[in-house]
C-alpha cells in the first residue's frame, strides 16, 4: 500500500506534536531540579527559569517557513546555560544543502528541493564542574522522495565518573533494546565516529548513541524508537543531576571545565552536522548556535 499525501501530512503533525510534548517535559523537569537544589554549591541562589523565544523562518519572499520555539536558562542554581529548543520548518533547500542531501542519496533530491523537518535539540552546560555537559535531539525529516528519523544522545563530562557513564549508557541500550537489540551497539560505535574531534585526536564526550537516516520502511516502528531515545533522555540524565549538585568544586575543576568546553564549541562549529545544516537553511542562527558554551578557555 502507498502512502498518501495525507498520510504524511497526519504523520509530520503527530512527530511534531510529540516534540513539542517532550520539550515541555524536559524544560518542567530541569526548572524542577533548579527548585530542588536546597544544598551544596549555589543552592542560596535564585532558582533558574527557562527564557522562551519564538522562531520563525521566512521564504525569499517573506512567505512562513515554520518555526519554533528557542528556550535557554542562563545563570541558575545547577544549569550554567541550558537550551531546548524545538522547530518545524519547511521549504526549498538552498543550492547548498541540496547537493549535500543528493550526495547522501536522498531519493529525488536532484530533481526536487522541498523538504520538511521537525524537532528537538538540548545541550546543557551545567555550573558544577562534577555535574556532565549532554546533549540529546531526536528529528524527523521529509522530502517529497524519501522520509527518516534521527537522533541520539551524548555525556560530556570535564571530570569523568565511571558509574556515571554507565548508567547513562545503560538507560540509552534500554531504549534501543526496546526496539532491535542490534541498534544499541550499531548506534553506540556510530556515537562514537561521530563526536570524534579529529584535529584533537579525541572524543569530545564518553559517547551515547547517534543514529540518521533511519528509514525501516516502517514508518510507526521508526518513529516509536525516536519516542523512546527521547523519552529515556531524562532517566539518564537527572540522576546524574542529583548526585553530582551537591559536590564542592575547586579552581582546577573550574578551569578543567573551560577547558573541556573548548573541544565542545570546537567540535559544534567545525563538524556538526546539525549546525551546518541550520545556519545553511536559513534557520535563526541564535537558536542554531544555542550548543555553545557560555564560557570556554583555549591555550
Amino acid at each position: 500500500m502507498t502512502d498518501t499525501v495525507e498520510d504524511f501530512d497526519a504523520r509530520k503533525a503527530r512527530a511534531s506534536q510529540w516534540f513539542s510534548d517532550l520539550r515541555d517535559r524536559i524544560v518542567a523537569a530541569f526548572e524542577g531540579l533548579e527548585d530542588s537544589h536546597a544544598q551544596g554549591p549555589l543552592s542560596d541562589q535564585t532558582p533558574g527559569r527557562f527564557e522562551v523565544t519564538p522562531t520563525e523562518r521566512k521564504g525569499p519572499n517573506g512567505e512562513d517557513h515554520g518555526g519554533g520555539k528557542m528556550s535557554v536558562m542562563r545563570g541558575g542554581r545547577v544549569f550554567e546555560k541550558v537550551g531546548v529548543n524545538i522547530s518545524t520548518v519547511w521549504g526549498e533547500l538552498a543550492p547548498r544543502a541540496q547537493k549535500a542531501m543528493a550526495a547522501r542519496g536522498v531519493p529525488g533530491m536532484e530533481e526536487d528541493p522541498r523538504f520538511w523537518a521537525s524537532g528537538i535539540s538540548l545541550v546543557a552546560h551545567m555550573q558544577n564542574p562534577h555535574c556532565p555537559a549532554v546533549h540529546m535531539n531526536t528529528r524527523m525529516f521529509w522530502t517529497p522522495g524519501a522520509w527518516w528519523f534521527g537522533g541520539g544522545a551524548d555525556l560530556n563530562p570535564c571530570l569523568e565518573y565511571d558509574e556515571d557513564t554507565a548508567h547513562f549508557h545503560a538507560e540509552m541500550q534500554a531504549a534501543c533494546d526496546a526496539h532491535d537489540k542490534t541498534y544499541y551497539d550499531h548506534f553506540k560505535a556510530w556515537a562514537d565516529e561521530y563526536f570524534f574531534i579529529p584535529h584533537r585526536g579525541r572524543a569530545r564526550g564518553v559517547g551515547g548513541i547517534f543514529y540518521d537516516d533511519l528509514n525501516t520502511g516502517e514508518w510507526e516502528d521508526d518513529f516509536a524508537f525516536t519516542q523512546s531515545v527521547g523519552a529515556g533522555f531524562l532517566p539518564a540524565f537527572q540522576p546524574l543531576i542529583e548526585k553530582r549538585r551537591v559536590q564542592d568544586w575547586s579552581e582546577e575543576d573550574r578551569e578543567a571545565q573551560l577547558r573541556h568546553r573548548g573541544l565542545y564549541a570546537e567540535y559544534n562549529l567545525v563538524y556538526d552536522r546539525g549546525t551546518k545544516f541550520g545556519l545553511e537553511t536559513g534557520h535563526n542562527a541564535d537558536a542554531v548556535l544555542m550548543s555553545l558554551p557560555p564560557v570556554a578557555k583555549w591555550y
